[in-house]
């Protein structure tokens, strides 16, 4: 449920270093707009324009920003009025800043957003006196000189749906369905968009450029009530605290379709909400739910199941035992019956002979009724929170919990078979679906069968999705070689979602390293730091990485070492044991020669990645 408008989508007490009382909002010290300062936003303390994605607002000053915009000469609001009508780029304002992307006429009113030199955002509208667009509760709005009325509207989350629901459609995140894509993670968040829509404009790509999973991205809720992180599970790593990046669900959305309004162009994007895990634990679904409801803005949901499989099913030698698992699943035996026969109603499927004897069915059952069954569940939730409007949803089950060997328990094509009618029968409207293909998080492909077999074994799986109308998405693609992504993309025709999140990071870090090399020194003591402790505590993988730095007479700090490479992500969005971030205002507020040139080498990469995975070569 939307928050009290009076401070958009934010019921917070808020707090700088001043006395004056805004809107019954407590701020503390002297009040300059200008100031790099800390506001209190319930228990944390940020400055919000060197925290992006964080709070579900890009206005967290209503009073200050309508102030910024009443010192405006009028002039200039008839002169951007004239631009909008006449299809011309507003002229800048040293005092506000315009972007094109995101303007329109709606009616009798022109609408833009507004950059303001405190960091904040509006959405302003300048229109006919006494007419009323249905935006939202406007922060203030005053007649000018010539009868044109001036109005201004928060980018809070409410109002941004609206805005590109209502004024600029073609610049919302979309449900693009059976779209050939890539899943880019938003790890740097604002940092890295205009190189990541770049790319989609010069390449001709289609992405979810907003997209992070609960490893990277807190709830808000959390996050202003300090709470301490919960630890998740990160295949090839171990154990890890989660909401790294420091960003939120509802932040990351806001941030991100703002950062789609500023943009020339209007190439078509989806946000995902990654990995949305459910674990064997007695809160898991509730957590899950409460990812969902945090997240419901967003168009596709990954949900993953892979911790519920259970992978020794499939090996049980004992056919009376396999046998068990139904009668043990599928309690009613006329249920039990009613859902062979809907396995045994079409025995081919893409050319493939699918004939379940018990002793298989039960197999099958075995390994993947519970995640089915919560896969239904989280379903209908999604349904719910999404009321009526459009998602993708893909069912994820290629992440290998501890102890388990990727390559022994590869999904066959019998498998996915399964998989996809249990989605028929159940009327659970999965999109995309992501199996086990051996590929691992962190390592490029290394199956002893080598690409051939990889291709052939994703070949199959591709023709099998096809005839379900589903998606086959490859996750954990940052390492993987060029030869790896293109039998990928040869094994699909083109045809899959294709996702990196880690390489974005380390992207930004080779950046940091070349143009900002004292900066990056810290981001390597710190992580080097990390390590440690990480060793300390009995974490095997972290005391290799150290003793391969610490051994190596030749090792220098760098982004392509080992330990940076696996362990650089928990700087960003570290919080202290009061819940306050220790270091995240230290990526946004770096140079403008930085972020210029992370975002070149940004838009090469994923034109690299898109070349290879979609068969453009």
């Amino acid at each position: 449920m939307d928050a009290p408008a009076a401070f958009g989508a934010l019921s917070l007490t808020l707090r700088t270093s001043s006395n004056t009382i805004l809107k019954g909002h407590r701020v503390r010290g002297p009040v300059c707009p200008y100031l790099q300062k800390k506001m209190r936003f319930e228990r944390i303390d940020i400055d919000p324009k060197h925290n992006p994605a964080v709070l579900d607002t890009a206005t967290w000053e209503p009073v200050r920003a309508w102030s910024e915009l009443c010192a405006v000469d009028v002039s200039y609001f008839k002169s951007i009025a004239t631009a909008i009508r006449e299809g011309r780029s507003p002229s800048p304002n040293e005092r506000c800043v315009v972007y094109p992307g995101s303007c329109a006429e709606h009616g009798a009113s022109v609408f833009f957003l507004a950059g303001l030199a405190d960091g904040q955002q509006v959405f302003v509208e300048l229109g006919n006196d006494g007419e009323y667009t249905p935006l939202a509760e406007p922060i203030n709005s005053r007649s000018l000189e010539d009868g044109t009325r001036l109005t201004v509207y928060r980018t809070d989350a409410t109002t941004v749906d609206r805005y590109v629901s209502l004024i600029r459609p073609d610049k919302g995140p979309k449900a693009l369905g059976a779209t050939p894509r890539l899943g880019v993670g938003s790890r740097m968040s604002i940092a890295a968009w205009p190189g990541v829509w770049g790319a989609m404009n010069k390449c001709d790509l289609s992405a979810n450029p907003i997209q992070n999973s609960v490893r990277e991205v807190n709830l808000l809720e959390d996050i202003l009530a300090a709470r301490p992180p919960r630890l998740n599970y990160l295949a090839n790593f171990g154990r890890l605290e989660e909401g790294h990046t420091g960003s939120t669900f509802e932040g990351l959305w806001v941030a991100g379709v703002l950062e789609a309004l500023k943009a020339d162009s209007s190439p078509e994007y989806g946000a995902d909400a990654d990995h949305i895990t459910v674990r064997r634990g007695v809160d898991e679904i509730d957590r899950a739910k409460r990812v969902i409801e945090a997240a419901r803005r967003y168009t596709f949901f990954t949900v993953d199941v892979s911790d519920l499989l259970d992978y020794g099913a499939m090996t049980v030698s004992s056919d009376g035992t396999a046998v068990t698992y139904l009668a043990n699943y599928i309690v009613e035996p006329g249920w039990r019956s009613e859902v062979l026969a809907y396995h045994a109603q079409k025995p081919y499927f893409a050319g493939r002979e699918y004939r379940l004897e018990k002793a298989t069915a039960g197999r099958l059952v075995g390994k993947y009724w519970p995640a089915l069954n919560v896969v239904e569940q989280l379903s209908g939730h999604i349904r719910a929170a999404k009321d009526g409007a459009p998602f993708d949803l893909e069912l994820s089950m290629d992440e290998i919990p501890p102890g388990v060997d990727a390559f022994r328990c590869l999904t066959a094509e019998t498998e996915l078979i399964f998989v996809a009618l249990e989605l028929q029968r159940r009327q659970i409207p999965v999109t995309h679906i992501a199996p086990n293909f051996g590929i691992e998080k962190g390592l490029d492909y290394r199956g002893r069968d080598g690409l051939a077999a990889l291709e052939k074994r994703i070949r199959g799986l591709y023709e099998v999705s096809c005839e379900f109308g589903l998606m086959l998405d490859c996750h954990s693609g940052d390492d993987l070689k060029p030869a790896t992504r293109q039998a990928v993309g040869r094994g699909t025709r083109g045809q899959n979602h294709f996702k990196v999140s880690p390489a974005l990071q380390v992207i930004f870090a080779e950046t940091l390293c070349d143009v900002e090399p004292e900066q990056f020194r810290f981001w390597w003591d710190d992580t080097l730091d990390y390590a440690r402790r990480e060793a300390a505590a009995g974490s095997d993988f972290a005391a290799d990485c150290i003793g391969r730095y610490e051994t190596d007479t030749n090792a220098r700090p760098s982004p392509g070492h080992v330990v940076f490479h696996y362990y650089n992500f928990a700087s960003v969005g570290r919080r202290d044991r009061e819940g306050q971030f220790v270091h995240r205002e230290k990526f946004y507020g770096l140079s403008d020669e930085f972020y210029r040139e992370y975002q070149t080498r940004v838009s090469s990469y994923l034109c690299e990645v898109a070349a290879d995975v979609f068969c453009r070569r």
